[in-house]
């Protein structure tokens, strides 16, 4: 047996330990016997998850002019021009959602809307035209 003095926040303890010896690790297992194994209840069928309506894809733009481009890949969640509608710099044409966020898609110039290349709910990615301004 040893004895040692150990301190402990400020508190000190007088501590005798004593050497076991051999050590097993392996703690003996009493048998188990075996059980009946029982028949789980047969899941009801799932019904089958409603398809997701498609989106349809970006077109590609067919008028000649200024192509507004997506900065980030998202989704379209709302177009706010229509073709043939007068836009100054600065005007939101579209909503495009990407990581959570709500991003305003805006006119880099003035002009008039040639051709919305996308609709709601449409995905796109980086650099997909959405309008095309003339």
């Amino acid at each position: 047996m040893k004895q040692y003095r150990i301190t402990v926040n400020g508190t000190t303890y007088d501590v005798v330990v004593e050497e076991a010896g051999a050590i097993s690790y392996a703690a003996p297992v009493a048998p188990v016997a075996p059980v009946a194994p029982v028949a789980a209840p047969a899941p009801a069928p799932a019904a089958a998850p409603a398809p997701a309506p498609a989106a349809a894809p970006a077109a590609a733009p067919t008028a000649a002019g200024e192509q507004v481009k997506a900065p980030i890949p998202g989704t379209i969640l709302s177009i706010k021009a229509k073709v043939g509608d007068a836009v100054k710099a600065g005007d939101v044409l579209c909503v495009l959602e990407a990581m959570k966020m709500e991003n305003d898609i805006t006119a880099p110039s003035d002009g008039t809307v040639a051709q919305i290349c996308v609709s709601q709910g449409a995905t796109v990615d980086t650099g997909d035209a959405l309008i095309v301004l003339a």
